[in-house]
């Protein structure tokens, strides 16, 4: 996709192979499409093609085909509800139309993502997290499967997060997908928590065959409830995914962290390695977080520069 989001050249991209080269020319922009023609995840594609088409000639419009539900990757509606209003304090906006929505195994989802270039990415200072405001999210169906599944899986949410945090209503919205928006049979839940200083928190399952639905929705429960005891500004699945960001903005950023996941510590890797940006990770010594395991994240971004504009 990144190959031809830049009309680059790509050798020995194929299974089996242990050895790429890529050589990269001018990101264009205009219309992208890229399918995985599996259930693979739309939400990853979104994420490789995200950084590059900010520093494109012209907007893009990217037509990502596959799974907008799926096991090992963030689901649609977390990338909506968490990722977006998160990544757009970089100083751009993105807009997604979920077309189709597509699950395991047979995928068929489709959205269609609209953004326009920058000259320069914002730093940002994520590390007040501030105190629960708010717990909102959806449990659905599609397909096949009755409304009563999205209606145990929001209860049994409900009833975990209550053991724990009793003074919040809990607004989870049990709900079935229209027939005409969703490919296939699925289900799942997302119940993200927002601070008073504007941080989200994301917990989410998705139903499998044979795993009750009171189950499923516990286990984003309980999700959302570790993300909330560390202490950071953003849940252990957001912050590998700002990393790329942080290292290509323009000035010194920083988030709050709690542990410090493998996928992040990648993220960092690369990212001094390609761009080049100095990352330090350090406990945080604030007294809140000194019983926590709390860290903060700080980039110098290398301030890129789009030549087009």
């Amino acid at each position: 996709m990144v190959r031809d989001l830049c009309d680059g050249n790509l050798d020995g991209a194929e299974i089996g192979s242990t050895e790429i080269t890529f050589t990269p020319e001018k990101i264009r922009g205009g219309i992208h499409t890229a399918d995985t023609k599996t259930a693979g995840s739309v939400c990853l594609l979104m994420q490789v093609s995200m950084p590059c088409v900010l520093f494109a000639a012209s907007p893009s419009e990217l037509r990502l085909k596959g799974g907008t539900n799926a096991e090992m990757a963030p689901q649609i509606d977390y990338t909506m509800m968490v990722f977006k209003p998160i990544v757009e304090k970089f100083g751009f906006k993105f807009n997604c139309d979920v077309k189709m929505r597509g699950y395991y195994p047979k995928g068929g989802g489709e959205v269609v993502v609209r953004m326009s270039p920058v000259k320069q990415l914002d730093p940002i200072n994520l590390t007040d997290r501030g105190s629960v405001a708010k717990i909102y999210g959806r449990a659905f169906v599609a397909g096949v499967l009755p409304l009563k599944v999205a209606k145990d899986m929001a209860a049994a949410a409900v009833r975990c997060i209550r053991k724990e945090i009793r003074d919040l209503y809990v607004n989870i919205q049990p709900l079935q997908e229209p027939r005409d928006q969703a490919f296939g049979n699925g289900s799942g839940i997302i119940i993200v928590a927002e601070t008073s200083t504007g941080c989200l928190f994301a917990g989410s399952s998705l139903g499998k065959r044979g795993v009750n639905a009171d189950k499923v929705g516990i286990e984003a429960a309980e999700m959302l409830l570790a993300n909330l005891r560390h202490g950071g500004t953003v849940d252990e699945y957001l912050q590998d995914q700002l990393i790329i960001f942080m290292a290509l903005a323009n000035g010194i950023s920083r988030i709050k962290t709690g542990p410090v996941t493998l996928h992040t510590q990648t993220a960092i890797h690369f990212a001094e390695q390609l761009a080049k940006a100095k990352f330090t990770v350090k406990k945080s010594e604030e007294e809140e977080d000194a019983s926590k395991d709390t860290y903060i994240i700080e980039c110098e971004g290398i301030g890129m520069t789009n030549p087009h504009l």
